[in-house]
């Protein structure tokens, strides 16, 4: 059912690019194509291939060759033929990618890697942008996969690369790589066919291959700037530095060669290791990095790298693979803020993704225990029980502490995505000045509305209103991110628990700003309110100034200024029994809803809207996934040790004796303070660790053994002859059902007063 579900969805998606293409005007559908094969285009014309002007062709001579034929055909059907073919080399691409994944493959991972490569295929930048120019660019990649498959003869893959190279030349670098790998024959045949398609061309058209080859160096003068944002080569980031002449060429060079060198050795180890996928991804991203032009259309190895696999521990197998798809389908903007430094780093962050690929990233061996089983983390129990909660029994509950750099990457992703669902919400001025009145009018009936008179008194009172201004614009991100901070660094289980609730509260959120788009006070035309914050707004204006051009205004209800706020005085209650900071957290939303109806930014029942998504966002969480993992784990500690003290009583020992009769208080951490072992309690004979020496055999075997007062009494006389070395410490035993691991965060112990009792 689900491989159906994720296959419906390919189908949408691949469904939904085709059309988006074809629902294009025609001067903004499939732009390169229109340049080749117009009116004008330059394969009509019959002229030179590389002539002045924005209609020049930038492929390679041979790729004009190959295209010629095709004119008559995009004549009669330009536009729909080309995208139906251009869907079905994705559709193969994909299905290619997945034979190349390194086996063996489970069979719910064979079940379902086809669709999710196709999904991030057609979901992908490189793809997209394939789609609205109209480019060539996935049929090198599939020509290249289809020469590293299993089986593949040495003269078959040797024609597929040399024929890809033929159109795109920086795929000559592979057939370095097949001679790295051993393949030599393969590679030889690569550079014969790539010399054989370029000579023909050169024969058919001799002022173009002049012109292609050596007056623009393999093109690398043809097509758009070079130094634009989208051409993500070493040679454009050197270019956008500031770099030029001879210095930057001589620059370029020497780190080409140098990411050449690293690249195919990596790649080469990685097809001699049987990872046939990576090794091209790795040795393509190479390529990227040293073409003198790699646009968007062209960085589809980049997506590739992607199925190497990195990180020894569980918490951490997913952080590449979730950059490199981040980076090569969102906007830079969904990657970092917009601000200066963020900004260099976001603008080449496909770049940066390709030379860490060739470069950097320690890819796993397949000889490495954790490349089929990495190291597995703490985990709490699952729920017993046989009800329908929580809906998620069999999900994991880890205790360990997830991976920071995945973290910060869902948070900016996920808030971005929170930004521009809000900025895209329904915000038409007359309806949400309509809910305002109506919002007005419902606490007129009950008696509250009371925003009025106190937005005056605010702006009356200087100091009054500063005050307000700064906690309203920063309290609202400072107290939660720094709660999450704690959390993660001091109780990884409440970390989890208190991120999914804050996430699905601001979801609900989102649906809130769609369903009922309400205009605040502050944009209540001639009611009197004042916008402490940002001014008077002219509200004749349809964008209200620079002001609607930020966000959308129209999205007060509910308020998450103050369901946030609330969200922190849970956190805080769960996380301390200290009174102090538990009633400042219970301050805390009161202050919220203060700060919010005094600016005039929402109405009292806006914050009674955001009580109901935090509290909805708490309830739902729990009943997907029940009680918090950090709860379970001290449940489950406690019932272990409920469970061994009634075995010890049933034996005859006090429950507060271990094996061997030392008291185990000091060993495993179950006492309340490090004096609590047998030496404190008096207990004759213990040392300082709290351990007792084992004791004679009684003197009569008639004797009860249920009478502990004669053991003592009998000890120190036949201590000296028999005197015994003490029984070896022994470590506390898991609690039942927690699984722990060396890597895998902090482990769930029985009797952690600082994590799991003081809750």
């Amino acid at each position: 059912m689900a491989a159906a579900a994720l296959w419906l969805v390919v189908a949408l998606l691949a469904a939904r690019q085709t059309a988006a293409v074809l629902a294009l005007p025609p001067q903004r559908r499939l732009t390169d194509l229109e340049t080749w094969f117009g009116e004008n285009g330059v394969l009509r014309m019959g002229g030179s291939l590389y002539g002045p002007g924005d209609s020049a062709f930038t492929g390679t001579p041979f790729a004009g060759l190959a295209l010629r034929p095709l004119t008559r055909a995009a004549e009669q059907s330009l536009g729909v033929g080309w995208t139906f073919a251009t869907l079905l080399l994705v559709v193969a691409l994909g299905l290619v990618t997945v034979r190349l994944l390194p086996g063996p493959l489970s069979r719910r991972a064979t079940l379902f890697a086809a669709p999710a490569v196709l999904v991030l295929l057609v979901v992908s930048v490189p793809v997209r942008n394939t789609f609205t120019l109209g480019q060539t660019s996935i049929l090198p990649v599939l020509l290249v996969l289809l020469a590293f498959l299993p089986g593949r003869s040495p003269r078959a893959a040797g024609l597929l690369t040399g024929v890809a190279a033929a159109l795109q030349p920086t795929v000559l670098l592979f057939a370095a790589l097949l001679w790295a790998a051993g393949r030599r024959r393969a590679a030889a045949t690569t550079a014969g066919t790539f010399a054989v398609c370029s000579a023909l061309a050169w024969a058919a058209s001799p002022a173009d291959s002049w012109t292609y080859w050596l007056r623009h160096a393999a093109g690398a003068g043809l097509g758009a700037s070079p130094d634009a944002p989208a051409n993500q080569s070493l040679h454009g980031l050197l270019l956008r530095l500031g770099l030029q002449g001879p210095l930057e060429i001589g620059l370029f060079l020497l780190a080409a060669a140098a990411v050449v060198v690293v690249g195919l050795r990596r790649a080469a180890r990685l097809a001699a290791d049987g990872q046939w996928l990576t090794a091209v991804a790795v040795a393509g991203c190479a390529a990227v990095v040293v073409s003198p032009t790699a646009w968007q259309h062209q960085q589809l190895w980049i997506l590739l790298a992607a199925a190497g696999r990195v990180g020894r521990r569980r918490a951490d197998r997913l952080v590449w693979p979730v950059a490199v798809v981040l980076v090569m389908t969102l906007h830079r903007d969904a990657l970092l803020p917009n601000v200066a430094w963020a900004g260099v780093i976001g603008e080449n962050a496909p770049l940066l993704a390709a030379l860490a690929a060739a470069c950097a990233v320690p890819f796993l061996s397949r000889a490495d225990p954790a490349w089929r089983r990495p190291v597995p983390g703490a985990c709490a129990p699952p729920v017993p029980g046989a009800g329908r909660v929580p809906l998620l029994r069999s999900w994991p509950r880890p205790l360990f502490r997830p991976n920071l750099v995945l973290e910060l990457l869902l948070i900016r992703v996920g808030y971005w995505a929170y930004s521009w669902v809000r900025s895209e919400a329904p915000g038409g001025r007359e309806l949400a000045e309509g809910h305002g009145r109506q919002i007005l009018g419902i606490e007129r009936a009950l008696g509250i509305d009371i925003e009025l008179s106190f937005n005056l008194l605010v702006a009356r009172t200087g100091w009054l209103e500063q005050s307000m201004n700064v906690a309203y614009s920063t309290f609202h991100f400072l107290v939660p991110l720094s709660l999450l901070g704690y959390m993660y660094w001091r109780r990884p289980a409440r970390y989890r628990w208190g991120r999914t609730t804050l996430a699905l509260a601001t979801l609900l959120g989102l649906i809130g700003f769609w369903a009922y788009p309400l205009a605040p006070p502050r944009l209540m035309p001639g009611l009197g309110f004042v916008d402490t914050a940002h001014g008077p707004q002219d509200l004749d204006n349809p964008d209200f100034g620079a002001l609607t051009g930020i966000s959308n205004q129209y999205a007060a209800m509910p308020s998450l200024h103050l369901g946030w706020a609330l969200w922190c005085a849970v956190v805080v209650w769960r996380l301390t029994p200290a009174l102090l900071p538990r009633l400042l957290g219970a301050l805390y939303p009161v202050l919220t809803a203060v700060v919010i109806v005094g600016t005039a930014n929402h109405y009292l029942l806006d914050a009674a809207g955001g009580v109901v998504v935090v509290a909805a966002g708490f309830g739902l969480r729990w009943l997907l996934l029940g009680p918090v993992a950090e709860d379970r784990a001290a449940g489950a500690a406690g019932k272990a040790r409920e469970g061994r003290e009634d075995r010890e009583g049933r034996e005859g020992r006090d429950p507060a004796e271990g094996a061997g009769g030392a008291r185990p208080d000091g060993a495993d951490g179950r006492a309340d303070e490090p004096g609590a072992g047998a030496e404190a309690r008096g207990v004759p004979g213990a040392d300082g660790a709290g351990r007792v020496p084992a004791q004679a055999e009684p003197a009569s075997e008639q004797e009860p053994a249920s009478r502990p007062e004669a053991a003592p009494a009998q000890a120190p006389a036949q201590a000296p002859a028999q005197a015994q070395a003490p029984e070896p410490e022994r470590e506390p035993e898991p609690p039942a059902g927690v699984v722990t691991a060396p890597a895998g965060g902090p482990v769930a112990g029985a009797g952690r007063k600082g994590a799991a009792g003081r809750d």
